[in-house]
């Protein structure tokens, strides 16, 4: 027999989701105890995500500005990259964030169990770690499960080679040649990354653009500025992957498919996360979980079970660590007695490729899905004398807004620094912004944030940056 312990708050789950609500619920006064698995709390996005990424993509910033920088006359030699002092500059980016959510448990006496927990019925879960049983009996409780990779069936996964993002984020080695199998956001990031370390980089997308659910247009700024960095393969399927001892060897169907075969040093497949709503013993405590694993949940977090709520990627898409942290303030709201819900305007995304793709409330592909009658004002970066003075004039700036008020309905940018500048917009979206608000805002002047003001005159009719198309000249 295990210990017992009784809480009047259990949140399954230490990752952004399940330590914000644990934290939160603890400072409205609440007992709350939190499970984790791993011996670090923080989830995949502290871990092996969000933050390790953000790291590595620094170290590949660097090294493609000294690059690029011969077009304003400076030549630097090609770096000594040391792949053992890499890893531990990310590792201590990780450690030190890892121990301040650590830290934080402390300071408000929240109780960490570690080891993987099942619900036992309503009131209970069970927790598992190295033979040991811990019985928690709670009178709430917050799922912050969280999500694990997809793997494809046909790849051999035992071959040390094969790698998903939590591989590739260990830097084990720096192929020569690497195959990226996805054309979402970690895809391209670990591309960027592992392109300015020097491997040969193809990346494979079943769909008809890279990143799908952003809009074709930003997109295709990416794609030009990275066509001669990135062999992309649209429309095309892998559909078999061969370990010999020399390489792996791919095969491939669709549009743009290579004929025959192709030899790869190490493939990196990245097609999808999957919840675990489906491994923590939901049934038993009458939680329903759908036949992809998600946990339904209303707009105070709350499952069909009242006292049971849920938060994070096991709720929905889209599966991002800032969505994950609100709705953990909401359920530990909630759990707390208090008048919370969850109905964000927008939830921001972001690839911080190189150049970076943000984007805040509706696409404009979801606009025409919905039947939106919208308009658009775009204002090129090639017009940004702070884009131009930083040798960065591919990018731009869109604002997406409604066509019979003038409210703002969406944004996407695409250039340095894009996903920086998307949290004027997630304000201004969330606030209910119009297109004169933010051509009436005075920008500072030269600077990217400029870009946001100067699509909004577009949008007003007031541009004197660039020609007007609303002007009424006389002749």
């Amino acid at each position: 027999m295990g210990q017992t312990i009784k809480t009047q708050v259990l949140v399954l789950g230490g990752g952004v989701g399940g330590y914000s609500a644990a934290y939160r619920a603890a400072d409205l006064g609440k007992e709350v105890t939190l499970v984790e698995r791993y011996p670090t709390l923080g989830g995949v996005c502290l871990n092996v995500g969000c933050i390790p990424s953000k790291a590595l993509l620094h170290v590949a910033q660097v090294i493609n500005d000294a690059a690029g920088a011969g077009h304003v006359g400076l030549a630097f030699a090609s770096p000594k990259i040391e792949l053992d002092k890499v890893r531990a500059f990310k590792e201590q980016v990780v450690g030190k964030l890892t121990n301040g959510v650590s830290g934080m448990a402390k300071a408000r006496n929240v109780q960490v169990v570690q080891g993987r927990g099942e619900f036992v019925d309503q009131h209970q879960v069970r927790v598992m770690h190295d033979g040991n049983e811990t019985l928690v009996q709670f009178e709430q409780a917050i799922i912050a499960a969280g999500s694990r990779s997809v793997e494809l069936p046909f790849i051999p996964h035992d071959d040390p080679r094969v790698w998903d993002s939590t591989r590739a984020l260990e830097l084990p080695e720096v192929p020569k040649r690497l195959l990226v199998i996805g054309g979402g956001i970690i895809v391209l990031e670990m591309a960027t990354v592992y392109k300015a370390l020097g491997s040969e980089i193809t990346v494979v997308e079943f769909a008809d653009q890279l990143i799908p659910a952003a809009d074709k247009d930003l997109m295709a700024v990416y794609s030009k500025y990275n066509r001669e960095r990135f062999e992309v393969l649209l429309s095309t399927k892998v559909t078999e992957v061969q370990a010999h001892e020399h390489a792996l060897t791919v095969a491939f169907e669709g549009e743009n498919a290579p004929k025959g075969t192709r030899d790869f040093d190490a493939v990196l497949v990245a097609v999808g996360r999957r919840p675990n709503g489906k491994s923590i013993g939901a049934e038993k405590a009458g939680v329903h979980v759908n036949e992809q694993g998600f946990v339904p949940v209303n707009e105070k977090m709350q499952t069909n079970v009242e006292h049971i709520l849920a938060v994070g990627d096991v709720v929905g898409q889209p599966m991002l660590a800032h969505k994950a942290s609100h709705e953990g303030h909401v359920a530990a709201e909630v759990a707390a007695g208090h008048k919370a819900v969850f109905a964000p305007r927008g939830i921001p995304s972001i690839a911080y490729t190189d150049p970076e793709i943000a984007w805040v409330g509706l696409t404009e592909k979801e606009a025409r899905a919905d039947g939106v009658e919208y308009r658009t004002a775009v204002f090129p970066w090639s017009a940004s004398g702070r884009a131009l003075g930083a040798g960065r004039g591919e990018g731009k700036t869109k604002l997406i807004y409604r066509k019979d008020n003038d409210q703002l309905l969406g944004a996407g940018i695409v250039g340095l620094n894009a996903g920086e500048l998307l949290g004027e917009l997630s304000l201004a979206l969330e606030f209910g912004a119009s297109i004169e608000d933010l051509a009436l805002t005075i920008h500072a002047h030269p600077t990217l944030h400029e870009t946001v003001g100067l699509a909004g005159e577009l949008g007003a009719g007031t541009i004197t940056d660039l020609p007007n198309p609303l002007a009424q000249t006389v002749r």
